[in-house]
């Protein structure tokens, strides 16, 4: 497999990059340099190529003009050459996109072999790729870093002309692109959808990784001699930020909280490393302004030999830093107002350094994952500062967060995003087709259902590969929640994915790709009234559970059965025919009338013109009991939940006495469709329902 990935922005070289040059040299290219890296390291890889544009600034650097430049055995970077050969930032390159979009098209039309999948970095260069897919027919992943559409939200930044036309480009490349790959749940189902477009079916979350060995050798003698004019004590607690000077990163609150607050002062040092500044670095008026506040807010005279704001740094200072913050028992801190992701919250847990951070986007992924320090509101200085204050002062809360950033961050492993990202490719190079008329299809819940034992879930895709029916997930998750799982579990891709509790339904596309099945979606859309349905959770003084777990046909929120039961009244009083789904003890979704796993598989097998007969359900908890009542037989895991207990009665229904994917086989063997491991005696059914669909 060759692949190529495409930025244009920033100062892209390897090496030995220097972060905070310009503006648009962040995070991103980071990013990029860790999955090629990955990437070129796989055997099922021939080639990976980083194609950027090519500049002449020797005060960036000489190689951002060579077209070529070695820098692994299969690893490669090409430069796209223009007449204009001056630096650009991000916003002025969008004049010389045509120009680029020749030359790129040039390059691929040159090479004797050409790549298999393209994956595109922001906006403009998805648009380059989407041209070659028109050119030459190759598919293209789509990563967008940083969508605009957020600064709308969380900055209330005004659709001027330039935000306007990113946002449209950005809409653009998501419907073009044949996969979208973000790092965060909140970009892959909030961010996303807030465009408005149906592409849900080919967004994956994948997490990203990070260079787990730079901790390994790192000291700290680089930071106390970039530090050692500004500090009067080295050796107090570190509270670290690292960020591009943007106003997005919200460092002036984090600078303004530390000036105003003795306890602070008095406990830890402040640094903020803001990116590079002075001669030869070209700075926007935003990166220039927030700069221009932070040396005002920290210039006061009471900060003095207590705050570092450097102007300026070595790549090697960055790693010394956080481990001086280590060995000072200090912080890192991100306050960004909304963070796509966070890499830096990656790379200070690597180095076994706590985290504060702001409780909105990817911070919340990585903070659930990873345990090593907390989130809370990045616009209030009084949370912040008591946030500050617990860790700085709690030794066993730092000890406990410290302990879990060395024991948790190898679960974010650039070799891990690659081989997620092979499968995506696979399925682009060479997308798997449904069968037309299946023998049976098998519905089974994720959760606690196939996963929870690795071997039975290697069992499990085992069975799959010789399999005559066809198999779909009927999950509460979302689409891209339920490939992530799948991926990390190494389960295989289903024929078609039933997500947020049988209200979605959605299909391969025959050239790759997943949309959703607009019959369906017409069908619930008929008695589904959106608005009296919150008005009516509201009434019934319902806890919701988060924004991101709200779908357009599926509302959840938290409580008990007692709980479900007054939610059924205040909706019937209000002339509404939804359905209440209690789950796990705890977790209640309303759902329209006509939907739900069964309903949804039942829909299906009528699409495909089959009977009750031929279709399986397999689940643990009470979300799955439409389903296993509703189909022809059922297979109910050996680790199913006690809110399940009472189907013991029903004859369709196969009890496994395995737990998870090996109960399922099990079933399925009891079935006749599986081989069995040792003598497994199917129970006596009576004749399977006649299925239905409401119509």
């Amino acid at each position: 497999m060759n692949i190529f990935h495409l930025a244009l922005g920033g100062c892209l070289t390897a090496p030995h990059v220097k972060y905070g040059l310009t503006e648009d040299t962040g995070g991103h290219i980071a990013y990029i340099l860790g999955a090629a890296t990955a990437q070129a390291a796989r055997d099922d890889v021939t080639s990976v190529t980083i194609v950027t544009r090519a500049f002449d600034d020797p005060s960036l650097g000489l190689d951002h003009a060579k077209l070529y430049q070695k820098v692994g055995k299969k690893f490669v970077i090409r430069r796209l050459r223009t007449i204009n050969d001056a630096y650009l930032s991000k916003e002025k390159l969008a004049a010389e996109l045509t120009d680029l979009k020749v030359a790129f098209l040039d390059m691929i039309a040159g090479l004797e072999v050409r790549p298999d999948v393209i994956h595109a970095h922001f906006a403009d260069a998805a648009l380059m790729a989407a041209a070659a897919k028109e050119r030459f027919g190759i598919p293209f992943i789509y990563t967008p870093h940083s969508l605009a559409i957020d600064k709308l939200t969380h900055l209330k930044t005004a659709a001027g002309p330039l935000l306007s036309a990113r946002i449209a480009q950005e809409g653009a490349g998501l419907l073009k692109a044949d996969a979208i790959v973000v790092s965060s749940r909140d970009e892959a189902e909030r961010q996303v959808s807030a465009y408005g477009l149906e592409v849900d079916g080919k967004v994956h979350r994948v997490w990203p990784g990070v260079d787990q060995t730079s901790g390994l050798h790192a000291t700290d003698s680089a930071a106390r001699v970039l530090l050692d004019q500004d500090l009067d004590q080295v050796d107090r607690p570190l509270i670290l930020a690292i960020a591009r000077p943007v106003a997005r990163k919200n460092l002036q609150q984090l600078a303004r909280t530390y000036a105003a607050s003795p306890a602070l002062q008095e406990r830890a040092n402040l640094v903020i490393v803001a990116g590079q500044h002075g001669p030869g670095v070209t700075e926007s008026d935003e990166t220039a302004a927030v700069w221009q506040d932070l040396n005002a807010i920290l210039s006061a005279p009471h900060l003095r030999g207590r705050v570092s704001l450097p102007a300026s740094h070595a790549p090697q200072d960055i790693a010394s830093l956080y481990t001086l913050a280590r060995r000072t028992r200090g912080l890192f801190v991100n306050l960004a107002f909304h963070e796509p992701f966070g890499l830096t919250l990656l790379e200070a847990a690597s180095h076994g350094v706590p985290v504060v951070a702001g409780d909105r986007g990817g911070p919340l992924d990585i903070l659930a994952r990873t345990g090593h320090g907390v989130t809370l509101d990045p616009t209030d200085s009084a949370v912040i500062e008591a946030g500050l204050l617990n860790l700085l002062t709690n030794a066993d809360a730092w000890d406990q967060h410290a302990q879990a950033a060395l024991d948790n961050i190898s679960l974010f492993d650039w070799s891990a995003w690659a081989d997620q990202v092979a499968i995506i490719c696979a399925d682009l190079i060479a997308p798997k087709r449904a069968p037309r008329r299946p023998a049976y299809i098998l519905g089974s819940d994720i959760d606690h259902t196939l996963t929870g034992s690795a071997r039975a879930a290697a069992r499990f895709a085992a069975w799959h590969q010789r399999r005559t029916g066809l198999f779909a997930v009927a999950t509460g998750r979302s689409i891209v929640e339920a490939r992530r799982v799948l991926r990390e579990w190494s389960l295989p891709v289903p024929d078609v994915f039933i997500t947020a509790v049988g209200t979605e339904i959605h299909r391969s596309q025959p050239k790759g790709g997943w949309t959703l099945d607009a019959g369906y979606a017409a069908l619930l859309d008929r008695d589904w009234n959106p608005d009296i349905i919150r008005d009516c959770i509201n009434t019934a003084g319902m806890d919701w559970q988060s924004d991101i777990e709200q779908r357009r046909w599926k509302f959840g929120c938290f409580g008990n059965a007692a709980d479900a039961d007054r939610l059924r009244f205040v909706l019937r009083d209000a002339g509404m025919t939804a359905r209440v789904v209690l789950s796990h003890g705890r977790l209640i979704d309303v759902l329209p009338r006509r939907g739900g796993k069964g309903r949804a598989l039942a829909y299906l097998a009528q699409s495909y013109g089959l009977t009750a007969a031929d279709v399986i359900a397999a689940g643990d908890s009470g979300n799955d009991v439409d389903m296993l009542l509703a189909c022809g037989r059922g297979i109910v895991v050996g680790n199913a939940l006690p809110e399940i207990a009472d189907l013991r009665g029903s004859p369709q229904l196969y009890h496994a006495r395995a737990d998870f994917a090996e109960g399922v086989l099990e079933g399925l063997a009891a079935f006749g469709l599986a081989e069995t491991k040792s003598a497994v005696q199917p129970r006596l059914r009576t004749a399977a329902p006649v299925l239905q669909v409401a119509s």
